[in-house]
């Protein structure tokens, strides 16, 4: 009897697990708890920008999604463990952005501009480790284009 009741109970573990996360990844994003992220200052040119790092599956997979807001200077910095042809998609995401797709020694290789709530891929036009999402239009009012060098020994291998 305890053996089925411990075999019942495993089983129930298991359903509840997977019908959870089912559950979480059809959910508003909004209602999505943001990770806490550690935080980056990069330099550009005389800007600084304060950045979040999201540097694993889940947190690059939530993003920049369900927020409706960002601060001046701030934005999300993806950071992949291999250069690749990473691209990016707006899917839940209400706000505007801009991204800058970037070599290992912070250089722009390109900036995209990406509507709100899209499922347009927004690629790099080689393969890269690391993309910036900031607000639409950040890069062009400071000036900012491809071959520009966002600085950050700490977070730019090529730097080092």
């Amino acid at each position: 009897m305890r053996r089925l009741t411990l075999s019942f109970a495993f089983a129930m573990a298991a359903l509840a697990l997977v019908c959870g996360g089912r559950a979480l990844a059809q959910a508003d994003p909004a209602r999505i708890p943001q990770p806490k992220l550690p935080v980056v200052r990069l330099q550009a040119g005389i800007h600084v920008i304060r950045a979040e790092v999201a540097d694993n599956d889940r947190t690059r997979e939530i993003g920049l999604m369900g927020r409706e807001a960002l601060g001046p200077n701030e934005g999300m910095l993806f950071v992949f463990e291999r250069k690749g042809l990473h691209c990016f998609w707006m899917r839940n995401t209400p706000l505007p952005l801009s991204i800058a797709f970037l070599d290992d020694g912070g250089r722009i290789v390109n900036i995209a501009q990406m509507a709100p709530r899209t499922e347009d891929s927004h690629c790099p036009s080689r393969a890269v480790r690391f993309a910036l999402e900031m607000e639409q239009g950040w890069f062009a009012r400071h000036g900012i284009t491809p071959s520009a060098r966002l600085v950050q020994p700490s977070v730019f291998p090529g730097q080092r």
